[in-house]
């Protein structure tokens, strides 16, 4: 069995993933135009992206809008444009929405009980907190539950979400207590799922998805084939600006009303406190699965630095993905107010020929540096072809085996899943999938690594979809193997305990 991270990881075991939407040529970009036009230079554009690599340096994408047009775009390779990115709880501003059109056609309303969606889940008598919980409590966080209820829901075995959702004690008065909760956004999904007939990504496809050109998307399904609701979207970076900027236009696309005008301006502006510093983007009050920030913004994030940030004020939205530590995505927006906010003007600028190419060019050689090491040393014709066994342990590694040679370097981790052969690239990141340690279909991922001295092999790989990138050392000292994991980042432990080959 593999090594949990924690019970956020360990759930993905249950969970279905599927894609919806049509080819993804079939979605025409947004229009593109120079920071200057929209009056913002591309020297403010080019301090932000090289602040970002010099204080954060684990951005994976940006995209930058202002009056509706494309002004700067970038993807650190081995990202790229037409890649998906796991979203994480930003999918929660999506089920919201979902909820808003729901609440729009009249399938809804904010003020319905949450058990009367639930007549026959109940196996035990509810709480009098329980019996007054409505939909708007789940909008804002405020169940009156004292912690996240989804840990709850993961480890309960065979018993439906919903289910153990309703069996929790619900500790506080409703709508009096604010604590993020991903159960209650995956309640909320079956709420919908209840009330419509159709799943949170079904329902969105003709209603938000078709008509903002957001195509290829994925979205994750509960054992009970629910979207998760609070985690589990998939996008391209460019289609989350899409979103930003529907809320930007009061819910208009392209002339079309797509949603209501009082419930984006509900959903965004506070509804609850969320804390007391004036610092933090995190503390400025709470809308319908929106954080009320600084500057008169407000936004939608996802753990790891996943971010659509919406500016009012300055008529601009932007998206970004990465693989941030938690402590440092305050770090990405105060970047945001530094550089961005202030530079973004009321009217257009002259044209600096100069500075857009410098910025031009920043932007088409952005990349994450991949792992050196030398390409070949003499012990590796010794170790290619063998078998490394290990004895039992909490990762589920079997065995790993190396395939070393002109034609390229490789391994296999065999575990209870099969066998799992990673090429890896050599100066440059060289692209493949694999479903080792993604708790089910494969992954894409581009990897890099090299001997980094005459007994240690060293490889990187970069999970494309996901904030997760993993290294891994292979040391064949002492006539053994020793195997050391790592992620970037993680719900959990980090590093995972060394294997030593028997």
């Amino acid at each position: 069995m593999k090594y949990a991270l924690v019970v956020l990881i360990t759930l993905i075991t249950l969970i279905t993933l599927i894609t919806m939407g049509a080819p993804d040529a079939a979605a025409q970009k947004l229009p593109r135009s120079t920071p200057e036009k929209q009056g913002l230079s591309s020297t403010a554009v080019l301090n932000f992206v090289k602040a970002a690599e010099e204080k954060i340096d684990a951005l994976h994408s940006f995209v930058l809008l202002r009056h509706g047009q494309v002004v700067a775009e970038g993807w650190w390779h081995p990202y790229s444009a037409e890649q998906r990115h796991r979203l994480y709880s930003l999918s929660k501003s999506f089920t919201a929405t979902a909820i808003g059109l729901a609440v729009d056609a009249g399938a809804l309303s904010l003020d319905d009980l949450v058990l009367d969606h639930f007549p026959d889940d109940l196996t035990t008598m509810p709480h009098r907190n329980l019996r007054a919980m409505r939909i708007r409590d789940l909008l804002i966080m405020s169940t009156g539950h004292l912690h996240d209820t989804a840990g709850d829901m993961f480890s309960g075995g065979d018993t439906p979400w919903v289910e153990t959702f309703l069996e929790l004690p619900v500790e506080y008065k409703p709508g009096t207590h604010f604590t993020t909760n991903l159960g209650a956004s995956y309640i909320l999904a079956a709420i919908l799922q209840r009330a419509t007939g159709e799943n949170v990504v079904d329902y969105l496809q003709p209603r938000l998805f078709e008509p903002l050109g957001i195509r290829g998307y994925r979205w994750q399904q509960s054992p009970q084939g629910i979207s998760t609701g609070g985690w589990g979207l998939r996008l391209k970076t460019e289609d989350l600006t899409r979103f930003g900027q529907l809320y930007l236009q009061k819910g208009l696309w392209n002339g079309e009303r797509i949603l209501s005008e009082q419930w984006i301006e509900t959903a965004t502006t506070r509804q609850t406190a969320t804390g007391s510093d004036p610092d933090s983007d995190w503390e400025q009050g709470y809308g319908y699965h929106f954080w009320l920030g600084r500057h008169n913004a407000y936004h939608s994030d996802g753990t790891f630095g996943q971010f659509c940030v919406v500016m009012p004020e300055q008529d601009a939205v932007l998206a970004l993905t990465g693989g941030v530590a938690s402590y440092k995505t305050q770090d990405v927006l105060n970047l945001v107010w530094e550089h961005l906010l202030p530079a973004l003007r009321p009217d257009s600028l002259e044209a600096d020929k100069q500075a857009h190419a410098a910025l031009s060019d920043k932007l088409s050689f952005l990349f994450l540096k991949p792992l050196r090491g030398a390409y070949y040393v003499p012990k590796a014709e010794d170790i290619s072809g063998q078998l490394f066994e290990f004895s039992d342990n909490r990762q589920g590694v079997e065995a790993i085996s190396f395939d070393f040679g002109r034609g390229g370097n490789a391994f296999t981790i065999h575990d209870q899943q099969g066998k799992h052969r990673i090429r890896v690239g050599h100066g440059t990141w060289l692209k493949g999938e694999t479903a080792y340690d993604s708790q089910g279909d494969p992954e894409p991922i581009a990897t890099s690594g090299g001997w980094t001295d005459n007994e240690v092999f060293m490889a990187r790989i970069f999970f494309t979809e996901t904030a997760h990138s993993a290294k891994l050392e292979f040391d064949f000292s002492e006539g053994r193997l020793r195997f050391d994991f790592g992620y970037n980042v993680a719900f959990g432990i980090v590093r995972r305990p060394q294997l030593i080959s028997e």
